[in-house]
């Protein structure tokens, strides 16, 4: 097992250069078994969501050249399976991603429930809502989604509740579809038009993706094409915050600033300097952080995936500042580590209040989840000291080449080996 080492209290500066979105990823690898033909995605991240994908992909017949650390050519032309295998689709949340895909162009899939992040329950009904318009069956039993259909045909579908997940699964079930398919009370997220624009390059007809209603009329057949996928805005606003939380100031490139506007709103409200490029921002503070209220709310509201970040830097914002999750029910996991370095949060239900204190101090720390990881991470940043944070795989699941990006900004951090606790208490 390996953990991070990480000296903190230096303010981090330079240049740093952002990724391509995990949620993207996730959702147009499964989508190129639609193509069933070649295609190269580029900008992929490097992590660990994206090698089970891709080793998903492989289990089910395709084949994959890796061209370069963050492009890769997939060929789906020989698919021969529709069954995930469930110890893959249980290592990530975004496995139900491949049930819409192998639906739509076999007619049948199976996958395990989706593992990932802890975050509370996180309901297929949604997802399952689309199938059965359609026009196809599910069953769900001892853990294992199967869902069938003889034919698919389109369908007007009404979310009951906005959903990421539910929304890039009905494109995805809906592009080879008989007839027109539309779908209200989208979710809006830069990655779901990410994938609609994915599929139009392939040859689906989905139009209005980024508003509350998309319309795909279904196509005979689709082909393979080259994509790039857009930067991450979930890695961009946490070096952002990594650099206003550490009195820093950095260079952020590659990345759309409209996709970080609920971010950079929230972090200028609090006293930090950001200022907009055509492709890149830049961030940094001199000043007291200033305490806010925020509410996570869907895209373009403040994302959920920010608010642990956030949490560590009000943490020692100057007031009282209140943090309300309206999206997931256990984003809070985090404050119990952010406490263990002096931190004074109290929370009550979806609600956290924070009293700023004056700075935190290091600490042994756990990563409980992907964004709960990265905010240890910062808040190791904060610390004057030596802080240790365990299981830090969910962190890697997320972002790529932490170590070596936050090292690039002057960050004194390390991935070593962790002794096992046996052994540990053996000596």
């Amino acid at each position: 097992m390996e953990k991070f080492v990480i000296t903190g209290g230096k303010p981090l500066h330079g240049e740093v250069t952002i990724s391509g979105a995990k949620n993207a990823a996730v959702g147009i690898l499964p989508a190129t078994i639609l193509a069933a033909d070649v295609c190269v995605i580029e900008n992929l991240p490097d992590i660990s969501d994206v090698a089970v994908s891709l080793k998903i992909l492989s289990t089910l017949g395709a084949g994959i050249k890796m061209l370069n650390r963050n492009t890769y050519e997939i060929d789906t032309t020989h698919l021969n399976c529709t069954n995930v295998p469930d110890d893959l689709s249980r290592q990530m949340r975004a496995s139900y991603y491949f049930l819409g895909a192998l639906l739509s162009r076999f007619g049948k899939a199976q996958v395990a429930m989706p593992g990932g992040c802890n975050l509370g329950p996180r309901p297929i009904d949604q997802h399952l809502k689309v199938f059965s318009a359609l026009g196809a069956e599910d069953s769900v039993d001892y853990g294992m989604i199967t869902v069938r259909a003889k034919e698919l045909n389109g369908a007007h579908i009404f979310f009951d509740k906005v959903s990421v997940g539910a929304t890039m699964n009905g494109m995805l079930s809906a592009v080879m579809a008989q007839g027109q398919t539309i779908l209200e009370n989208c979710a809006k997220e830069p990655h779901v038009v990410d994938l609609a624009n994915f599929l139009n390059m392939c040859g689906a007809d989905v139009r209005g993706a980024g508003t509350d209603v998309i319309k795909v009329r279904g196509v005979e057949k689709m082909h393979g094409c080259t994509y790039s996928i857009i930067p991450d805005q979930i890695e961009a606003g946490s070096y952002m915050v990594a650099a206003a939380a550490t009195g820093g100031d950095v260079l952020i490139k590659n990345v759309t600033p409209k996709h970080l506007e609920p971010i950079t709103a929230k972090l200028r409200r609090a006293g930090v300097d950001v200022e907009e490029f055509d492709d890149s921002v830049r961030v940094s503070r001199k000043g007291d952080i200033l305490p806010l209220k925020i509410n996570t709310m869907p895209h373009p509201g403040f994302p959920t995936d920010m608010q642990p970040l956030m949490g560590v830097l009000l943490s020692v914002a100057k007031g009282t500042s209140t943090i309300t999750e309206s999206v997931w029910d256990n984003r809070f996991r985090y404050v119990d580590e952010l406490r263990k370095m002096g931190a004074m949060v109290q929370v009550d239900g979806q609600v956290a209040v924070f009293e700023g204190v004056d700075k935190l101090n290091p600490a042994p720390l756990r990563a409980s989840d992907l964004r709960a990881g990265a905010a240890m991470v910062v808040a190791a940043l904060m610390a004057d000291g030596t802080s240790e944070i365990e299981e830090i795989g969910h962190i890697e699941r997320g972002y790529e080449n932490i170590v070596e990006k936050l090292r690039g900004l002057g960050a004194e951090i390390s991935k070593v080996d962790r002794m096992p606790a046996a052994l540990e208490s053996a000596m």
